[in-house]
């Protein structure tokens, strides 16, 4: 029996991509000298260029009298960046780099004096303070733009169907930060989805258990982010979270679990509570809990009783209660006929349609529904 409502919270536009023909760069130089508060050289440094328009980097590293040099850099604008131990210092943007050789420094004690003037009232401290909060932000905005790129990479390989290169895309992204709920919830998905591929049963069932540790983490990470939880949709999201766990509990056949995470889904997005509890009723089918099943199909049918699955599966479920007279006939429970026929009523070219039939021959009851049709079974 399937189970629905497997929920994913990333969607990417894919844009086509033409050729272009290539042309010869310009290229120029760029040179600098970089100094602490104190005035003393930075060595061993890092001076970061990075072009405005294209994104390329150059990585220039500063010698012991804090010197930096390099060939070869491409005209346009750049932002720049001096970094230290993987802490940026300062920072310039928009730098033209032309014809001629460009000369950027970076003198620490000058920029914090200008800085100050540039701020009345604000003592040196503050100034650190404010420059560390900036370099913080910028800090996680590269952070933020990389992981994005490893996500997309990751859905354009589910897309395709390729879910190791996705596994491997998100495992890249959990190096760059392992903190991010929402890489461990795309990682689950990929592990839980790539078990279905697998023929070997201790491989498949290995994938679902690092499906669900990775879910577990997500949730873990998600209760644990205080900006997280304020989101407007922070139930719902966790939902799906305890949603898609709940479907590797079912496949690893962790019934009572399953059932547990589906109920937590439920309170946290009571919107969707008729497809919680019918994943419920299908985890008790399996795990032949009749009575159990039948009472969430009950639920579903009250919430919506359009929901023709949930007649077919109650009416399932109540077939297996059903007894043998003395006679050696089938005595189903009361209901289990009126469940059939108002699947059929509701689906009569269903995809259960021929096994509801089939059910209602076999307990000797007649096919009836609300479009005119009635027909005895068969003896």
């Amino acid at each position: 029996m399937k189970h629905y409502l497997v929920i994913s919270l990333l969607s990417i536009s894919l844009l086509s991509l033409c050729p272009v023909p290539a042309f010869p760069q310009a290229m120029s130089s760029v040179k600098g000298v970089c100094k602490d508060v104190d005035g003393t050289p930075i060595a061993q440094a890092i001076v970061e260029w990075t072009a405005l328009e294209t994104g390329r980097k150059y990585s220039l590293k500063t010698n012991n009298k804090g010197e930096y040099f390099s060939l070869g850099i491409a005209f346009g604008k750049y932002n720049v960046r001096l970094l230290k131990d993987g802490k940026e210092l300062w920072h310039v943007n928009n730098v033209a780099v032309g014809g001629d050789e460009t000369v950027q420094d970076f003198d620490l004690k000058k920029e914090h004096a200008l800085a100050v003037q540039s701020q009345p009232g604000m003592t040196p401290e503050q100034l650190k303070q404010m420059q560390e909060q900036q370099a913080k932000a910028a800090k996680e905005q590269n952070t933020v733009k990389a992981l994005n790129e490893k996500l997309q990479a990751a859905n354009t390989s589910m897309q395709a169907g390729d879910y190791d290169a996705a596994i491997t895309s998100l495992n890249d992204a959990n190096q760059i930060d392992a903190t991010r709920d929402l890489i461990w919830f795309r990682l689950g998905d990929a592990y839980r989805m790539s078990a279905t591929k697998q023929t070997d049963p201790a491989e498949k069932q290995k994938r679902y258990e690092t499906a669900s540790t990775d879910y577990e983490k997500a949730i873990d990470l998600r209760k644990g982010n205080e900006n997280a939880m304020k989101d407007p949709e922070a139930n719902t999201k966790m939902a799906a979270y305890y949603n898609n766990l709940a479907e590797v509990y079912a496949k690893s056949n962790k019934l009572d679990d399953a059932v547990k995470s589906y109920q937590q889904a439920e309170q946290l997005d009571p919107a969707h509570a008729v497809q919680y509890n019918f994943n419920i009723g299908a985890v008790l089918t399996n795990g032949g809990k009749v009575d159990d099943a039948i009472s969430y199909f009950d639920k579903v049918i009250a919430a919506d009783p359009t929901k023709a699955d949930a007649y077919y599966w109650k009416g399932v479920n109540l077939i297996g209660k059903a007894t043998m007279d003395k006679e050696n006939k089938m005595v189903a429970p009361p209901g289990t006929a009126e469940a059939f026929q108002k699947y059929l009523e509701l689906q009569p070219t269903g995809q259960f349609a021929e096994p509801a039939k089939n059910m209602l021959a076999s307990i000797g009851a007649s096919i009836e529904t609300s479009y005119g049709t009635k027909k005895k079974a068969k003896k």
